[in-house]
């Protein structure tokens, strides 16, 4: 089993999630998943000034406002964060909650990446969810590959 998705998602995809299943015909021997996006950062520090006074008014209370305003220095650059977590036929398998841009995960029967649990590579519906926590660049790519290892044993 192999997958590849390529996509771009811009500011208004925060705060959502991509669901993308497949399916596991056979058993395997370890499941593999590399998820890249680009850019990381948002550069322009004029935009990224916009969007701080822009969640500062709807998330800060108002008289917390101008201190928020005064500290707005210490959060640059703004990041994309993109998140991945993986499900079985049933259910949940863990989550990849890293600030890493490049990530190759992996599960198997007995080991898997950090925040993923190990556990059979069984037949059934499997489901990458993609958790776009922020979009702060006006386009973001990103290319996810899924794939199966052959069962070496019987």
């Amino acid at each position: 089993m192999r997958m590849e998705i390529v996509n771009e998602v811009g500011p208004s995809d925060a705060r959502t999630h991509l669901r993308y299943p497949f399916e596991i015909r056979e058993p395997s021997a370890a499941l593999h998943i590399r998820f890249a996006y680009a850019p990381k950062t948002l550069e322009d520090r004029e935009s990224a000034r916009r969007l701080m006074e822009q969640s500062i008014a709807q998330y800060v209370t108002p008289e917390q406002r101008e201190r928020a305003l005064e500290n707005v220095e210490r959060y640059y650059p703004l990041k994309n964060l993109i998140t991945i977590s993986v499900d079985d036929a049933q259910g949940y398998r863990g989550a990849c909650h890293r600030q890493d841009p490049e990530q190759l995960l992996f599960l198997s029967e007995r080991e898997a990446s950090p925040g993923l649990y190990p556990g059979p590579i069984a037949p059934g519906q499997w489901c990458v969810t993609l958790s776009l926590h922020a979009v702060v660049t006006a386009k973001c790519g990103y290319k996810l590959e899924i794939w199966t290892e052959e069962e070496t044993q019987p």
